[in-house]
């Protein structure tokens, strides 16, 4: 159980940390490199190749940490309403007064899926 719980946040850090990377690069103005002997672009064709490329790296880099953020979330968050549940259900056949002492924690580990959600959600946005 513990090395599930280390590769999850390990894989949540790595992802935060490219979420991270990716802000940074996004917010980073871009120098257009020097041309010679090309002729003058106009219109709305003006904008420079390096910074439209640096755009799509640092979207495609936000997308994929978004997609990591929910994707690790809903595996921890599943994995935690199978144990919390089996527990649960263990205990209400024991003794049926339990339900409403049992039934919230499984709500808590339901919840880790929504928090994953709104990394994911600033991420993209952010």
């Amino acid at each position: 159980m513990n090395k599930k719980f280390v590769s999850v946040v390990a894989a949540l850090l790595l992802a935060g940390t490219a979420a991270l990377f990716a802000q940074e690069a996004a917010s980073e103005p871009v120098a257009p490199a020097p041309v010679e002997n090309v002729a003058p672009v106009t219109g709305n064709n003006a904008a420079p190749v390096a910074e439209t490329q640096k755009t799509a790296d640092s979207s495609v880099i936000k997308y994929i940490a978004a997609g990591l953020a929910v994707g690790i979330a809903c595996i921890a968050g599943g994995m935690a309403v199978g144990k919390i549940g089996a527990a649960a259900m263990g205990a209400m056949s024991e003794n049926a007064e339990l339900s409403g002492k049992a039934l919230p924690f499984v709500g808590l580990a339901e919840g880790i899926c929504l928090w994953g959600f709104l990394v994911a959600l600033l991420i993209i946005i952010l």
